[in-house]
This record gives structure tokens, sequence and C-alpha cells, in this order.
């Protein structure tokens, strides 16, 4: 059988998308659009244009021109524009407004001959063409005006008289409606494409943040058991013909640490399979340091604590854990002195967390590698902690972090 794999959650081209707004309104949907031309629309604005004309014609049946050929071509003309309106809106408001007032000049009825302007209009301002939109509807009020009032003797009908003036601001109210709701929909519109931008990168931080949080805790995992694993596989080596039992003893000491570090990079990856989902074993926290400082004996360390070891809210307590992790592993790889100190202070909802060694450094990387110390200043950091770490001046190295004692998320 096939295994059939179904989406984690909604995706944009999905029925989710009306949350965020009706489609058609977001840029992606907008570029379907224009790779496209929007036939069925205009196909049915075009026969509402003529067929409402004839019933318009019919009711001012004396007062205006009967429908002729030339008539019934300039209403398919204004309507036909309509199908450029998503790749030429400019072009097409302003074909819209002259087929309008050449119409309306030869003395044919009034009528839905005005609709494509409207439309036409509508997708100008829409598309961002404000000006143009504005400017087009302005003339054809303007050249109306002439029309109706002006030239009203010269043009047919024979015997027109002009139109009453509140009719005209009749018209100038139909022109600032169209202009308004455009308006409307272009800043509803931006607004939904600002929220939808700050959707994605508020996802993209989300998934930064997790990529560095699981490249921390595999790092840390990692450099600690192979740190053990490296040490006591020099141990075993150097004693396999000499001393079988000790070497034994290392062997032991490797089994466990790889079956650790295996465990918790198991963890790591089971939380990348199910996003979402509780881990299945609690994260590590300072109440595993008894184990921690059996490891670093292992690996030849002796490692003293001072202080009474705290126990910190949840995210604290990790990045606590993982800081002293890190740190005794830069002891065991870079550092000569087989002795550390830990220290914990607690005051005022502040943990300070003291490693101490006496060095001298060893190797290149002294004091530690620098994803080493990178992970846990960006540990400290994203508690609202420091990291302070360097040489002493008598040759040891000092790694001193302040965190808070509850993690910001955590004091919500």
């Amino acid at each position: 059988m096939e295994e059939q794999h179904t989406p984690a959650g909604p995706t944009w081209g999905g029925p989710s998308r009306w949350w965020h707004g009706p489609p058609g309104w977001d840029r992606r949907d907008d570029e379907g659009r224009r790779a496209r031309w929007p036939w069925r629309s205009t196909l049915l604005l075009t026969a509402f244009v003529l067929i409402g004309s004839n019933f318009a014609a019919h009711a001012q049946h004396g007062d205006r021109l009967a429908l002729d050929p030339f008539s019934r071509a300039l209403l398919l003309v204004g309507s036909g524009l309509l199908l450029w309106r998503l790749r030429h809106p400019v072009v097409v408001v302003f074909g819209t407004a002259a087929v309008a007032l050449v119409y309306v000049a030869a003395g044919y009825p009034y009528g839905p001959v005005f609709l494509p302007v409207a439309v036409g209009c509508f997708s100008a301002v829409v598309a961002g063409h404000r000006k143009a939109a504005w400017t087009a509807l302005g003339l054809l009020w303007a050249g109306h005006l002439v029309v109706a009032h002006w030239l009203y003797r010269q043009l047919p009908p024979t015997g027109d008289h002009p139109p009453s003036w509140m009719q005209e601001i009749g018209v100038a109210t139909w022109v600032v409606a169209v202009v308004a709701l455009a308006e409307l929909v272009r800043v509803r519109r931006e607004q939904w494409s600002r929220e939808r931008a700050e959707r994605a990168q508020a996802a993209r931080r989300r998934a930064d943040e997790e990529r560095l949080r699981i490249a921390r805790e595999l790092h840390d995992v990692l450099a600690h058991s192979i740190s053990v694993i490296n040490v006591q596989a020099g141990v075993g080596l150097a004693l396999l013909d000499s001393d079988p039992e000790q070497a034994r003893t290392a062997l032991t000491t490797i089994k466990a640490a790889s079956k650790e570090a295996l465990g918790e990079v198991r963890q790591v990856l089971d939380t990348l399979r199910a996003p979402g989902e509780a881990p299945r074993a609690p994260a590590p926290g300072l109440d595993r340091l008894p184990e921690l400082v059996e490891q670093a004996a292992s690996a030849g360390l002796t490692v003293e604590v001072e202080g009474e070891v705290p126990a910190p809210a949840p995210g604290t307590d990790l990045a606590a854990f993982r800081i002293v992790q890190e740190a005794l592993t830069n002891v065991v790889r870079h550092s000569g002195s087989r002795r550390a100190r830990v220290r914990f202070d607690h005051e005022e909802g502040v943990l300070r967390l003291r490693i101490d060694d006496d060095g001298p450094a060893t190797g290149a990387d002294a004091g530690g590698s620098g994803n080493g110390l990178a992970g846990m200043r960006e540990r400290a950091a994203a508690l609202g902690g420091t990291i302070e770490a360097g040489p002493r001046d008598d040759g040891g190295f000092r790694v001193l972090a302040v965190l808070p004692w509850k993690a910001k998320e955590e004091n919500r």
C-alpha cells in the first residue's frame, strides 16, 4: 500500500485563506489572475450592459435617441475593454470613460453605460493607480457638464434640454461613491498584505529560533559525550595490554556515554518529527548535576560543587545545566587542569553560575570552541541573562553566567 501523506496544517491556497482575507485580494492571487484573462466576468458585465441599455432606451423613448448599431458597438467596446483591466488598468479606466462620454454626447439613453467606468475605476484604484482613476472620473464628469449644459443644442437629440443641477449633483455623488468604495478596498487590501508579511516574518523568526535551539542542543549533547568517549577511548587503548580491567572500565564508560548521547539526540529528532507535541522525556536540569560530575570524573576531571544546587524554573534549569555541561566539556578538551569548580549563588530572582579551572590552557581553542561559547551566550540571551567567559590572570579560565530565576515567557 502506498503511504498517504496529509499536510500538518492549512495552506495558503486552501480554505484557511478566508481567515486572512477574501481570495483574490492577496498579491499571489493577483499574480495568478493576471496570468489569465477575466473572460467570465467581462462577458457577464457586457451582457448586463447591453440588456440594461435596451430597457433604458424603452424608458427614455422620445427623450433620447434609440439604440442603433453604432451605440451597441460603443457599448461592446466599453465593456470589452474590461478584459484588460488586470493588465492595463490605466488604459482601461480612461478608455471606458471616453467611450461613455462619446455615447452620452451622441444622444443615446443613459443607463448601464457607466458601469464599465465604475469597474475600470475600481480596478485602477485597487492596483495602485489612484490618480489615474480620479483623473478619468473627473474628466468624465467635466465632459458631461460641457455636453449637457453648453453643447446640448449642437448635439443630438434635437430639442434636448439641459438636465437639472440636482441631476449633476447625483452624478457627482455617484462618482464619489465609486472612488470611496475603491479606496476602501485598496486600504483593506494593503492592511491584509501587511498582516500577511508580518505573519510570514514571525514564522521565519520562529523557524530560525527553533533551528538555533536544536543546533545548541545537539552541540551540547554531542560535544560533551564525544569528549568523554574520546578520553576513555584513549585510556582504554593505553591500558588494553597492561591493565585489561581498567580498559574494560573505560569501555563501559564509553558505552554508557554513547547510550546517553543517543537517547538525547533521539529526543531532539522526535521533536523535529512531531513539532508541537510534548516531549516523551523531561528536559535535563540541574537535578542531573551529580550525573554530570560522575561523567567528568570518568574523563579524569574532578569537579567541586560550591553552594546549594538550586531548582529554578524549567527554562533557566535547562540553560544552567547545558552551560555547566559545555563548560566542563571545554575543561576536559582544552585545559591542562584536572580540577574544576562549579559555584551557585541565588539572590533577588537571579541565578549566578560560575565555572573555574586552574589551567594552563592547551591547544589553539583554549577555553572552548567558538560554537560552544556562542551557544552558551545564545542560551543566556534567550532568557534575558548574560555570559562572561575568558582567561583569568592566574592562567585559568572562568565562565560566569547570570540568569533570571524565571524566563521571560514563564513570567507571563
